[in-house]
């Protein structure tokens, strides 16, 4: 991509990653097992409540072609051929068994001022999404949408905007088919103890309803981090995460929601080993 554009689901990921990511209140473990000779082996379990999912899946490489593999507790399989048609050009195919209608084709194309990816189902009334955005790494504009050939609706249509510099990120995003606008920021407080800060706020445009979400992180030391995060519904959540070795993540998130003081804090633990 060099200095190009990021994707247009990219934009206000910095600080919505803040704001979100770690954020677990399950049990999850995962192991992934990689390989020089272009297998890839992952297994992943994940307990909610009384209920244990999980899934193990595989990624093979072999020159410009990628098959990943999954497969779930559920016996379904999830299979997708990603292929470097042209430089700066993935076209993957992708479905799952026993849905005969999850077939899908997706192209993904990157260049100096742009970033365009579009997504068609395999099957006689396909769901067709195209997103696009333009500009450079710093200043980027774009859009998407989504079109349903069964029902002739759009099912989406959003746009917006970013500003990203290595210190900061903006952005303002008009989502749910123009109802609502969503504007973030990012800053980096203290690039030597890896403090950084993020606020998103939501203005629903049809309800004149508004909601926003304070958080920050903070590196205890090179393999420490915590996290934390205020919304104004009044829940607070806490995550740590620690790399006890290299690439292996342990990861402890909790969540207190001050106006039912009668319900129970949420936790989680989070186990991520990477041999």
């Amino acid at each position: 991509m060099g200095n190009g554009p990021a994707p247009f689901s990219e934009i206000g990921k910095r600080a919505r990653d803040l704001l979100t990511r770690d954020y677990n209140y399950d049990q999850k473990f995962s192991l992934a097992i990689p390989s020089s000779t272009g297998m890839g082996f992952t297994a992943t379990g994940v307990k909610k409540g009384q209920i244990f999912v999980g899934d193990i899946s595989t990624q093979y490489r072999s020159g410009k072609t990628i098959v990943d593999v999954k497969v779930d507790t559920y016996s379904s399989v999830s299979t997708k051929v990603t292929y470097d048609v042209l430089p700066g050009t993935k076209a993957a195919v992708s479905f799952n068994v026993p849905d005969h209608k999850s077939g899908k084709l997706d192209v993904h194309y990157l260049h100096h001022h742009a970033a365009i990816n579009s997504s068609i189902g395999l099957n006689p009334s396909p769901l067709l999404e195209v997103s696009a955005a333009i500009g450079s790494k710093d200043i980027a504009i774009g859009g998407e949408i989504g079109f349903d050939t069964s029902s002739s609706s759009f099912t989406k249509y959003n746009a917006g905007i970013s500003f990203n510099k290595q210190d900061f990120s903006a952005a303002v995003l008009l989502t749910d088919k123009g109802q609502t606008v969503k504007a973030s920021y990012a800053h980096v407080v203290n690039p030597l103890t890896g403090t950084e800060v993020a606020a998103e706020m939501t203005h629903r445009l049809s309800s004149f309803q508004n909601s926003f979400s304070l958080g920050s992180v903070h590196k205890i030391d090179s393999l420490t981090s915590v996290k934390t995060r205020f919304s104004d519904d009044g829940k607070i959540a806490i995550s740590s995460q620690r790399e006890w070795r290299p690439k292996s993540l342990v990861t402890f998130s909790a969540e207190y929601d001050t106006k039912a003081i009668n319900t129970a804090p949420k936790y989680g633990l989070s186990i991520a080993l990477k041999p």
